[in-house]
């Protein structure tokens, strides 16, 4: 079906007697048809989006709704997925016909809606979705325009059962990477709070990550430490992986804001084992100093920065409550020394000191790339709304965002080109697709660009999702 377009027309450069024009007239066309059609299927294989719809109570009206909580759902985290993080952008996209077919409406032009004005619009207006962050806590029925309630501890159990699920079998072992990152606010929004080191206001979002799995994406105020809530976290991220994988060896690795009695306790007290950055101070450089000494000699006599390890028990004065195992990096920099430490609760007969801190510890810096893609690639720092409750969804719809585009990449695009490509690369090649949509009784047909360059490469995305995820009769 194609509709009418009052848009004037544009006018660009001609080419040669002719003109160039361009007018937004091509009726039910989308430009993220690659995006809606493959990441349906991981929503639809996957049930995603269903698990996530049941973390919500609806206190609306049964006869007077026209959009569900799991249409409302998918509209926003595939909307955000291909790219649009404001609500404002859903007053045209609601007359996208195949993201209305992505979201699961059976009236995808919305030729039959209730009211006059509404009909040909197939989703939800900004107003309407906007009622999802916009729910207190304590709302029911009576209230007037703002009634479906999201259930905290059911959306973060989601996040680890997606990650559980997508295991056919148990992991050799499973690291959990934690780190905090800042979230810059520019209004007045609850909980803003200024935080010396990022010198801006901002909250300070915990992210916890097993490899590419996201498993926990935590809103926290400034004003409190980069560790604040980490033991709670942990504990119940092990709690639910033990229910299902009882054996499998578990690790925490942090940097070194997270170095504290607390959460080495736990994991001591849990059967957990860590491998955290430690802050250096003057007992441990003093530790260092045959080994600083020994480096700088090495790089005296190569002209190449040098390292030597040290492997040593120590224990703070006061906020230790034992003894802990430490790694020391006595590196030599031309120009300077750059010492390092870690504290772990690996033996040293499990890893020997360099290659605890170079191929374990170091690999953490991996998880700055997910969180990159959180922020940058999906809008995770988008935290506009004035309460922290609606800000804490909005960092989960985009953690969602995040988990089906990994899926995708995990598994549809294993063994590709873009097996380990960002989200906005994937997004720009493969996501960014356009098409053009006839709806009839019988079939939805999507006519896809006959000059895509990646047209294998999708099919063969479709291909091994399809396989991987076999729809149950």
């Amino acid at each position: 079906m194609r509709t009418d377009c009052t848009e004037e027309q544009l006018t660009f450069q001609g080419l040669g007697r002719r003109t160039v024009v361009a007018e937004f007239s091509a009726g039910r066309l989308s430009s993220d048809a690659g995006g809606l059609l493959l990441l349906r299927e991981v929503a639809e294989r996957t049930g995603l989006l269903r698990r996530f719809a049941q973390c919500f109570r609806d206190h609306r009206d049964p006869e007077l709704i026209e959009h569900t909580v799991e249409e409302l759902l998918a509209q926003r985290v595939l909307a955000q997925a291909c790219g649009y993080e404001d609500l404002n952008d859903h007053d045209v996209l609601r007359d996208d016909a195949l993201l209305a077919v992505a979201a699961g409406k059976t009236d995808p032009t919305g030729a039959h809606r209730q009211r006059a004005r509404d009909r040909g619009h197939g989703l939800a207006g900004k107003s309407t979705l906007n009622r999802l962050e916009g729910t207190p806590a304590e709302a029911t029925a009576a209230a007037r325009y703002k009634k479906i309630v999201y259930d905290a501890a059911a959306i973060e159990q989601v996040f680890v059962e997606a990650f559980l699920d997508a295991h056919a079998t148990p992991p050799a072992e499973i690291v959990l990477d934690l780190d905090a990152t800042d979230d810059p606010l520019h209004g007045q929004q609850e909980g803003r709070f200024f935080h010396g080191y990022y010198r801006s206001y901002c909250y300070l979002p915990l992210y916890i990550f097993a490899g590419d799995f996201l498993l926990c994406a935590k809103l926290r105020t400034a004003d409190g430490d980069g560790a604040a809530g980490a033991v709670e976290e942990v504990a119940r991220l092990v709690g639910q992986i033990r229910e299902r994988w009882p054996t499998v060896p578990i690790v925490v690795r942090a940097d070194s804001g997270f170095a504290r009695e607390e959460l080495m306790a736990w994991c001591e007290a849990h059967g957990v084992d860590f491998v955290l950055g430690l802050a250096r101070n003057a007992r441990l450089e003093a530790a260092l100093t045959a080994e600083l000494a020994e480096a700088h000699a090495q790089l005296e006599a190569t002209g190449v920065p040098a390292r030597v390890y040290k492997d040593f028990i120590y224990q703070t004065r006061k906020t230790w409550s034992r003894a802990r195992r430490v790694v020391g990096k006595a590196e030599q920099l031309p120009g300077k020394a750059n010492p390092r430490f870690i504290v772990t609760s690996y033996p040293a007969a499990r890893w020997a000191p360099a290659a605890l801190y170079e191929d374990f510890y170091c690999a953490r810096g991996d998880m700055e790339n997910r969180i990159k893609e959180q922020q940058l690639g999906l809008f995770a720092d988008r935290t506009s709304t004035a309460t922290m409750r609606g800000n804490q969804l909005r960092l989960w719809l985009a953690a969602l965002a995040y988990v089906l585009v990994n899926e995708l990449r995990r598994v549809g695009l294993r063994g590709t080109a873009l097996a380990r490509a960002q989200v906005g690369t994937i997004r720009t090649r493969l996501l960014k697709l356009g098409g053009l949509i006839r709806i009839s009784v019988r079939r939805v047909v999507v006519a896809l660009s006959s000059v895509f360059p990646l047209q294998r490469l999708f099919a063969q995305a479709l291909a091994n999702l399809q396989r991987a995820y076999p729809l149950r009769c």
